[in-house]
């Protein structure tokens, strides 16, 4: 991952990934991943996604891991949160309840810090990454995720030289090379993307786009 990359997003404001609103699938599919009240839900490369809170609202305890310690500040911040700060290893974690963030990289995270985890929620991780990260992170987390863990993958598909990633394309056949060895893979929904939501994605030259979403059981 280029690390200087995505910080220079965040500082710059070139943050069109993060969503203003709670994400329509995680709210619509919710029920399909079957997730245990008081469970930790994992979110990777949170950004300051409005989802951690809709999370917690339905009384999980959320773990965020982010590169930007700008986007922590500003999740915490916007949402009027006044978090608890230490230091562990090479992250900086903030803290309030039901909510923590630990900001540094994820593959950084040691092996036990998910132990606890029940739900994974990858809206915005995978399709960061370019193709050749994307086996360490479906490798660490094969590794790090206890038995019995939920994952909720949203990956984008479309035609990569259409556009220059990130978000990069992540095809089906893709996601079943990736996490079949270590998980069961459900696909809950594949709808096209139209309206508003592509303008932003026609304007960098592409000119479909499919959402999908995928329930991950290990």
């Amino acid at each position: 991952m280029d690390h200087d990359f995505w910080l220079r997003r965040w500082e710059e404001n070139l943050i069109g990934f993060h969503q203003s609103e709670v994400n329509a699938h995680l709210k619509e599919l919710w029920d399909k991943f079957e997730v245990p009240g008081e469970s930790v839900a994992f979110v990777p490369m949170c950004g300051k996604s409005l989802d951690m809170l809709w999370l917690r609202s339905r009384g999980l305890r959320v773990m965020g891991v982010e590169l930007s310690e700008l986007a922590v500040a500003s999740f915490f911040a916007g949402n009027g949160l006044k978090p608890e700060t230490r230091v562990e290893g090479s992250f900086k974690i903030y803290k309030t309840e039901g909510v923590e963030i630990f900001c540094g990289d994820f593959f950084s995270l040691e092996k036990g810090s998910l132990s606890s985890v029940r739900f994974v929620y990858d809206r915005a991780a995978l399709v960061a990454l370019p193709p050749d990260m994307r086996k360490r992170y479906a490798d660490d987390m094969a590794e790090k995720l206890p038995k019995n863990a939920v994952m909720a993958l949203l990956a984008l598909e479309y035609e990569q030289g259409e556009m220059e990633g990130p978000p990069f394309s992540v095809p089906e056949k893709e996601v079943v090379s990736l996490f079949s060895e270590n998980f069961k893979i459900e696909k809950l929904r594949e709808r096209d993307v139209s309206g508003a939501d592509m303008e932003t994605f026609r304007k960098r030259g592409l000119g479909s786009l499919l959402e999908k979403v995928y329930k991950l059981k290990n």
